[in-house]
Parts: C-alpha cells; structure tokens; sequence
C-alpha cells in the first residue's frame, strides 16, 4: 500500500525516532506546524493502512512503525520498474546512470557496488 506525500513526510519522522508521541511529532514540523487535527488525521490513515502501531498511555499514544523504511522503499521503488520500465530493473539502471547527472566517481562507487553484490550472490 503507498503512502501520501502528507504521510510519508510524517513516516520519516517516526522512522527516524522509532517511538514518538503526537506532541513530539508537531515538534519535528518547521514552521508553520500542522494542525493537530491533521496529525491525527494522518496517523489514523497510516494505522488503517497498518504502517504505524500505537502504544497508550493513559490519554496519550506513542507510535511506531510497523513497517520498516527499507521494505517500503523497496517495494516502491519495485513498483516504479514496474509501471514506469515494463518491469525491467535493466532498464530502470540505464535510465538512472544516463539522466541523473552522476560524477564518475558515483558511477565508479554503483559500479562496485554491484560486482560486490554478484560475488555475494556467487557464494
């Protein structure tokens, strides 16, 4: 399932604290801060999706996630090869190494990248 712009920028918060209460949450926002309304908003989405669970504390939550940030950029980024390369990973890392305007140096650092991935997957 795919989060909104709105959520995913709430998610990173909660990824990067693991454990938060909505207070704190606002915090993290620069200014102008979101309404609490739309926090609750979005982390009552985000629980019906089942990306944030809650523990209670009398009147207050502390949430965390139930997804790991790794498993869902996996998926999404799985999902534009999908849609956006005829699910074709090749293509994808030829659109990627030929328009994002790599250094050598990056391209040298992908390129080791994976010969180190196909010497793993040899073992």
């Amino acid at each position: 399932m795919k989060l909104s712009k709105a959520e995913e920028q709430l998610m990173e918060l909660i990824w990067k604290q693991e454990k938060v209460f909505m207070k704190d949450l606002i915090e993290m926002y620069s200014e102008p801060k979101p309404a609490t309304t739309t926090i609750a908003t979005l982390l009552k989405r985000m629980q019906d999706k089942n990306f944030v669970g809650y523990t209670l504390y009398g009147n207050s939550r502390e949430y965390y996630p139930l997804v790991k940030k790794t498993a869902y950029f996996s998926k999404y980024v799985k999902g534009i090869i999908k849609n956006y390369f005829d699910d074709s990973p090749i293509q994808f890392a030829s659109f990627f190494t030929k328009s994002t305007d790599l250094t050598e140096a990056e391209l040298e650092s992908l390129k080791e990248i994976v010969e180190q991935e196909i010497e793993r997957r040899k073992k």
